[in-house]
């Protein structure tokens, strides 16, 4: 309460809301992620140039990404599988070296239920020791110090399964909250 949020889309489009609804979709309003958005109050359109210039300027405060992979360090692994076709890494390495508060948002495991959170990342990287916080379907972790730190869980998700579906070691917060 109290905080306004602006959403900065990478591709030039500072304000947006939404996903529109069925039947009102406009392909020029679309997010990194070429899925269509909408606009609000106050929403400002521009240039990829000058996106990239508030990103790599340290405007934005904080990055939020998707990821393949995270290491226990914070190493973000989220633009490529070695021998799939992949146009190339786009803004998410400038956004994991902009110096902002980096989270990632992802399922904990893979379809088949490889583990993401990982000692170390076996994918190319996209950011090296960028990662401050990964929120899955299962906990959140913060990476402090190089270590992750189990800080709230999912209900019905009890600390034996987060540590069965993570590869990696993680120390558990003094007071572990459930997510929201």
């Amino acid at each position: 309460e109290g905080v306004k949020i602006e959403l900065q889309s990478e591709n030039g489009l500072l304000g947006f809301g939404p996903f529109p609804r069925p039947g009102e979709e406009d392909a020029d309003l679309i997010n990194a992620g070429k899925e269509t958005i909408t606009t609000i109050p106050g929403s400002s359109a521009f240039g990829s140039d000058l996106s990239f210039g508030m990103i790599r300027g340290g405007h934005v405060d904080l990055t939020i990404l998707g990821a393949m992979q995270v290491s226990q360090n914070g190493d973000l692994a989220n633009w490529m599988i070695p021998g799939k076709m992949v146009k190339g890494p786009g803004g998410a390495m400038d956004l994991a070296a902009s110096g902002s508060r980096v989270v990632v948002t992802m399922e904990h495991t893979a379809k088949k239920g490889t583990k993401k959170i990982l000692e170390e990342c076996t994918l190319p990287l996209t950011g090296a020791k960028c990662v401050d916080r990964i929120i899955t379907d299962k906990c959140v972790f913060d990476i402090i110090d190089g270590n992750l730190t189990l800080i709230e869980l999912a209900p019905g998700v009890n600390v034996d399964e987060v540590t069965a579906a993570t590869g990696a070691k993680f120390t558990l917060a003094a007071n572990i909250k459930g997510m929201l």
